[in-house]
């Protein structure tokens, strides 16, 4: 038989036993509790991560690319358009072909920018100093440094660079996963398109002779040119000689007779040594060119080479239609 004192020792340590079982319990439950949290929080972080790049097929294979990239670097002029398009200013881009260093159409946007050399020579280093998180670039002007570029960072490339410049977009639209907003941009550019088409009527009869000048040269433009796809988009039609699906033809005076149509527009790219100035003055001024019948009609028509065909992109397409709107639908 136990004592009083005894029983009651005996009690007391069944109780303290008692509890340090209970509260052993409790710490396996958290740390089990503890264990499961970090395990969802591994599965939510995961998850973020995945969905934080997307996969993009283009002219180089196929690349994973930031969701949401915050600092872009762009490679083309038509490219910088596209961007500014949908709301995106790139921390670099190519400088403009004409322009100091950008074309006064966009020059307003381009604050900041920094300028990384020129389409057809790239500055690397310049580049790299800009860390960026996503670059967009061309296969016909940059395929040699490709593989440079994407040791910067990943790096998506359009095929080529003619005249269709909206296959160009969408891609740009999906390497910087905006194509609901690149959707937009070109579905309110083709109601323009409709709505000019609709507006001008008869007009669209009108054969539209599109002729550049160059430094050494001249250029009649075809169908497969910035400004050729706009106007077959719009339904207008074009002289015999121009109505075919490639880019241009390098014009002797002996072509002149070629420029002939119901109305001409031509452009002068003129980077700043006046040559291309002089040129243009020389073709105008011909007999040949003063003897056709649009000439003394009166309906040849100088407009910005930037606009025209330089520049290329988007806002460019828009200008244009501006001007057309002017000579067809204002006069």
């Amino acid at each position: 038989m136990f004592s009083k004192n005894n029983k009651s020792f005996f009690l007391l340590l069944s109780l303290f036993l008692t509890f340090v079982v209970i509260m052993a319990g409790c710490g396996s439950a958290n740390n089990e509790g503890a264990v499961s949290t970090q395990t969802d929080n591994e599965t939510t972080e995961n998850a973020e991560e995945v969905a934080s790049t997307i996969t993009v097929e283009h002219a180089m294979g196929t690349t994973e690319v930031p969701a949401d990239p915050k600092r872009v670097v762009i490679l083309t002029n038509e490219g910088t358009e596209a961007l500014l398009s949908m709301g995106i200013t790139p921390v670099g881009a190519v400088n403009s072909w004409t322009g100091d260093p950008w074309y006064p159409h966009i020059k307003d946007q381009m604050e900041g920018v920094e300028p990384v050399g020129l389409e057809s020579e790239v500055n690397v280093e310049a580049i790299l100093a800009l860390e960026p998180d996503l670059i967009i670039g061309n296969k016909m002007r940059q395929e040699a440094v490709y593989e440079q570029l994407s040791a910067i960072a990943p790096t998506v490339f359009a095929e080529t660079l003619r005249g269709n410049w909206k296959e160009n977009f969408e891609l740009y639209a999906k390497a910087v996963n905006k194509v609901e907003e690149g959707q937009k941009v070109l579905s309110e550019y083709d109601t323009r398109l409709s709505n000019f088409a609709e507006q001008a009527g008869d007009k669209l009869n009108m054969e539209v002779s599109i002729v550049r000048f160059m430094a050494d040269h001249a250029r009649i433009y075809h169908k497969d040119s910035f400004s050729g796809v706009i106007l077959e988009q719009i339904g207008f039609k074009r002289p015999e000689s121009q109505n075919v699906d490639d880019f241009m033809e390098k014009a002797t005076k002996e072509r002149i007779p070629a420029m002939e149509g119901d109305i001409l527009f031509y452009f002068t790219y003129e980077p700043g040594d006046g040559a291309a100035t002089k040129n243009e003055e020389d073709w105008i001024n011909d007999p040949l060119f003063k003897n056709l019948e649009v000439s003394k009609a009166g309906k040849v028509y100088k407009v910005d080479d930037t606009i025209w065909n330089t520049a290329g992109g988007v806002i460019a397409a828009n200008l244009l239609i501006d001007d057309l709107e002017k000579y067809f639908l204002e006069q």
